[in-house]
């Protein structure tokens, strides 16, 4: 396959196009101080721009070739990547990036086809939807806590795991010598301040808070 002048500036604008999207969309969440920032984004962009360019041009022979495969694979990629942003510890957080590096790779995918007005369209209304989302009060809804408990008794953890009722989502017993530890996953209202919240456990007879996040 040989490669002339035009080929080759129609292939830097797709890649340099889908690299300035995914930094956009990133600098919204490096703005919002999440884990995935600019050049996260930018990378997922940019190499899923690359892969769509490789299965639509690099196999100009194979006559069986479905350059759609390549495509579906990045998207496959882009799950486990997702993946291990969601889950830490055995708990769920950072959907919001997550689902942000699945649209951001799809932007990639679609400006390395070729399809500007749809990836730019794409990042546009991304970021208006992410933005729109912090436009309402903090303190609406529920927010999630996990905490660990520790205590001497056995029966003083199962108190203050039951004197919090339905906040309980679920919690996880095991012994480490003498001592009980709980892990335990809250759901409580965010207009509760978090430091209120630690005090609260923290004056549980018995218990000690050894972490919450």
């Amino acid at each position: 396959m040989t490669f002339d002048l035009p080929f080759c500036w129609e292939c830097t604008v797709r890649l340099l196009g889908a690299t300035l999207l995914g930094a956009a969309i990133g600098l919204e969440r490096e703005i919002r101080g999440k884990g995935a920032g600019i050049r996260t984004h930018l990378l997922v962009a940019l190499g899923s721009a690359l892969f769509m360019i490789v299965s639509m041009y690099a196999f100009p022979d194979a006559s069986k070739f479905d350059a759609s495969r390549v495509a579906a694979g990045v998207v496959g990629g882009l799950g486990f990547l997702c993946a291990g942003i969601i889950m830490k510890n055995r708990h769920i957080s950072g959907l919001t990036t997550a689902a942000g590096l699945w649209v951001t790779g799809a932007v990639g995918l679609a400006m390395g086809g070729g399809m500007y007005e749809v990836s730019v369209l794409t990042t546009v209304v991304m970021i208006i939807c992410m933005e729109a989302a912090n436009l309402f009060p903090s303190s609406m809804g529920d927010r999630q806590v996990n905490a660990i408990l520790s205590g001497n008794k056995q029966e003083d953890v199962s108190a203050a795991i039951e004197s919090l009722g339905k906040q309980v989502r679920w919690f996880a017993l095991h012994r480490e010598g003498d001592v009980t530890k709980a892990e335990v996953c809250l759901h409580t209202k965010k207009k509760e301040n978090p430091l209120a919240l630690l005090e609260r456990l923290s004056a549980m007879p018995g218990i000690q808070v050894e972490n919450m996040e």
